[in-house]
């Protein structure tokens, strides 16, 4: 079984007891509690100029190991919002990565009190309707789609599902048949991941190859394996919209000069 496999198959364990029916009147209830707020995922996307930068929150991961075990997310997200965040990635899985949902909340409420606050992607493996429901209580503006983890009809319900709930869906791919699934599927956001999910080897290569194959309506963003200027340079240079990036910037001491040389590379 391969490290994603692995992962997807806790998921479905560790939901199974929360799982019950989610109707559309439930999902566009969430929506209309969306009226008003901060600027959308996908809009916060589209800077002026430069890369948008997506940071991201995450103590450990299965490659990584220990990052920041004891880092509070709340302080987290607040250093990458005054440090000039397009937007933050909250790791909300606890087996993996060390993440919560509470994570995700509390960062969300501590952000509102900024001008401009930075929405919030809700980084986990997604699988039921269920789990948009608790993104968009936590104040998600986002959530994840792994497309080599799921088949095309969950995909059509979890996007379906975000967007009856005003959230976002990032489609994260790794190869050109994803890309062809995603761009089927409706996505108007695509992540190419660097790393290999199954064997979490991570190449900017990656990017290089697939990123041109977007479409061009669609938001491009570059993630992983992105620590430094050179790197966003690369992305940008494939055509890339934005990145996302975490290890680098969960180390970075303050974040936010590493946040302003990668918008700016």
């Amino acid at each position: 079984m391969d490290k994603l496999a692995e992962i997807m198959a806790a998921k479905a364990r560790e939901i199974e007891g929360r799982l019950r029916r989610v109707s559309e009147r439930e999902l566009s209830n969430l929506a209309g509690q969306q009226t008003g707020k901060s600027t959308t995922f996908a809009q916060a996307l589209k800077p002026a100029k430069g890369l948008a930068v997506i940071a991201e929150i995450k103590r450990r991961s299965p490659s990584a190991g220990a990052i920041a075990a004891g880092i509070d997310a709340v302080e987290q997200a607040q250093r990458y919002a005054e440090g000039g965040a397009n937007c933050l990635s909250i790791l909300t899985d606890q087996d993996y990565f060390g993440g919560s949902l509470d994570d995700l909340e509390s960062s969300v409420k501590a952000l509102a009190q900024y001008p401009t606050p930075p929405p919030c992607l809700r980084k986990d493996f997604m699988l039921h309707p269920i789990q948009v429901v608790e993104a968009a209580q936590a104040g998600a503006r986002a959530i994840l789609i792994i497309v080599r983890a799921l088949d095309f009809d969950t995909i059509r319900r979890l996007y379906d599902a975000a967007t009856l709930a005003g959230l976002d869906s990032l489609f994260e791919i790794h190869e050109e048949r994803e890309l062809e699934v995603a761009v089927n599927a409706g996505a108007r956001i695509i992540g190419v991941n660097n790393r290999d999910l199954k064997r979490f080897r991570t190449d900017l290569a990656i990017s290089e190859a697939l990123i041109p194959l977007i479409p061009a309506e669609c938001i491009k963003i570059s993630e992983s394996g992105i620590a430094t200027a050179a790197d966003a340079a690369r992305a940008r240079a494939c055509g890339a919209d934005a990145i996302l990036v975490g290890e680098s910037l969960m180390r970075a001491n303050p974040p936010g000069t590493l946040i302003q040389a990668l918008q700016s590379a």
